[in-house]
């Protein structure tokens, strides 16, 4: 966009390339933009400096975590119009930056991601970076097999390598092409021998035996959430968002037959965004622990094995019918 609001032509390009000339005109620029285009975020960023400052770093191929040493920094002209050709694709496209980027990043680890999967932004992520599983998981030396169930770009499942050394990872998905994503950043890692992907819907597909910890971030967006989603959220696979009428039908299939799944002394931890509280009204029986973190509260519950193999069953839709959905 321009001063007069209007979208940017080929010559207002060709123009701000000739007179933005620093890191900090772009950045600035880019935010003014951005802004008056009424651009949607939550991709990895959560506002239009940050989203501004990811495309302009990843463009120039810096380190993403801060833009303020390179500020002042001039730029050659191939930059500044590779620069301006990704601001104006942000925009044009509503894609989130990741897919522009091919690029997201989980507590600092880089993952390759593209439109076959959802863009990583679980919190469960930040538990197992963090070391902060040691309430359901008090010797994670101890863990030996570990299911991340619903991976999609298999970051989580990449995390869950590093957090629990002695573990092998299985990283289960509905979709092949999720699959494929996943495929690549195991390879990227190096955790071939270690990190073994299925295909399987939920619990259907899995390889025989139990696992110490079942790890989980489902679809679990209502359907009318899902409905009236902005253009960025839409860019991404839907039926990676969408968990039924009231978001909650795959989490209910999950906790209907994780205990079949666990070992004596497992675990399970999930993560369902604002379902709280229809969540614990559905299974009153069940005692819930809600593990916060910086950014989330009473958005990813823990379990054990025994507490589910002494809770009743719920209905696994609201309509009593079981549903398949492509898991992310």
């Amino acid at each position: 966009m321009n001063a007069s609001g209007r979208a940017m032509t080929d010559t207002d390009r060709r123009d701000a390339a000739d007179e933005l000339l620093t890191i900090r005109d772009w950045l600035r620029c880019a935010v003014t933009d951005m802004t008056r285009a009424g651009v949607v975020f939550g991709h990895g960023t959560g506002n239009a400096i940050d989203e501004a400052a990811f495309l302009i770093l990843s463009v120039l191929d810096l380190p993403i975590d801060d833009i303020n040493p390179w500020l002042d920094c001039r730029l050659l002209k191939a930059e500044r119009e590779a620069i301006g050709a990704i601001v104006a694709k942000r925009i044009a496209t509503r894609k989130p930056a990741a897919y522009l980027t091919n690029t997201a990043y989980i507590q600092g680890r880089k993952f390759y991601v593209d439109e076959r999967v959802i863009v990583p932004r679980s919190f469960i992520g930040e538990l197992l970076a963090r070391d902060q599983l040691a309430s359901i998981v008090p010797d994670a030396s101890s863990i030996r097999r570990v299911l991340d169930m619903c991976t999609g770009s298999g970051c989580l499942a990449i995390l869950a390598a590093e957090a629990f050394p002695n573990a092998e990872i299985h990283a289960s998905d509905i979709s092949q092409d999720a699959l494929a994503v996943a495929e690549r950043n195991v390879r990227d890692y190096g955790l071939q021998e270690r990190v073994r992907l299925f295909t399987a819907d939920l619990f259907d597909g899995l390889p025989a035996g139990s696992y110490d910890l079942i790890i989980s971030n489902p679809p679990y967006v209502a359907a009318d959430e899902v409905a009236a989603f902005p253009s960025e959220y839409q860019a991404e696979p839907q039926l990676a968002h969408l968990g039924g009428a009231d978001g909650l039908d795959i989490v209910r299939r999950i906790l209907n037959n994780a205990s079949g799944h666990l070992t004596a002394e497992g675990s399970l931890l999930v993560e369902i965004g604002t379902g709280q509280e229809r969540l614990e009204a559905s299974f009153p029986d069940l005692p819930f622990f809600w593990l916060d973190t910086e950014r989330s509260g009473g958005e990813v519950f823990g379990l054990s094995a025994s507490d589910l193999r002494g809770s009743a069953r719920e209905p696994e839709s609201q309509d009593g019918e079981r549903r398949h959905y492509p898991v992310r």
